[in-house]
């Protein structure tokens, strides 16, 4: 899961609605806030690694291999304007899982070969939150893109329920997904649902 904290109403705070998410059993997050101070993303992310550690999940720092070090993270995810995967392997040395957005074959192999751990493809169909890489990529360049690397492959981009299988038989390993989890009234109830189809 992947956090967009303008997605949670003000009542809610987006570390209440993570561990929603946790407790359907959700075993990975993605700490996403793109536009926060550096001060409130790393004190954001160690509360995020106290209750993902909690319920024995990983948690992932998007772009920020600093952050993602000094508070013990998993990983870092890296998009494509941000520090490139050879450099954080650099500094992270094997102390990170790296993961890499990528939205063509040609992105995903340059992943592989610079010491990615996985990958993320898409966007897969269309959703507001990926508008701006362009067009959806659809299913036929994940089964393209499956075949031709040998990381595990996350997609992502406009995935509901309904679509998770014809995903997963792309050749996914899994999916990626923000609003399908964080845009719901019921956090719990929607992990649980794509929990239940992914298997």
């Amino acid at each position: 899961m992947i956090t967009d904290r303008k997605l949670i109403p003000h009542s809610s705070s987006l570390t209440d609605a993570v561990e929603d998410a946790l407790k359907a059993g959700v075993k990975a997050v993605q700490l996403r806030e793109k536009d926060l101070p550096v001060r409130e993303l790393l004190a954001l992310a160690y509360r995020m690694r106290e209750v993902t550690t909690r319920y024995s999940a990983m948690l992932f720092i998007n772009d920020r291999v600093d952050i993602a070090l000094c508070t013990e993270a998993d990983g870092v995810h890296l998009g494509r304007s941000g520090i490139p995967v050879h450099a954080a392997r650099k500094l992270a040395g094997r102390r990170l899982l790296i993961g890499a957005s990528t939205h063509h074959l040609e992105e995903a192999l340059a992943a592989e070969r610079e010491g990615a751990d996985f990958i993320t493809f898409g966007p897969l169909y269309d959703t507001p939150s990926k508008r701006k890489y362009g067009e959806p990529v659809g299913l036929g360049a994940l089964h393209t893109v499956s075949e031709q690397i040998s990381l595990p492959v996350l997609g992502i981009g406009g995935i509901t329920t309904g679509r998770v299988k014809e995903v997963l038989n792309a050749g996914a390993r899994g999916v990626a997904l923000i609003s399908g989890i964080l845009g719901e009234a019921d956090i719990e109830g929607a992990a649980k649902k794509y929990l239940r189809i992914v298997g």
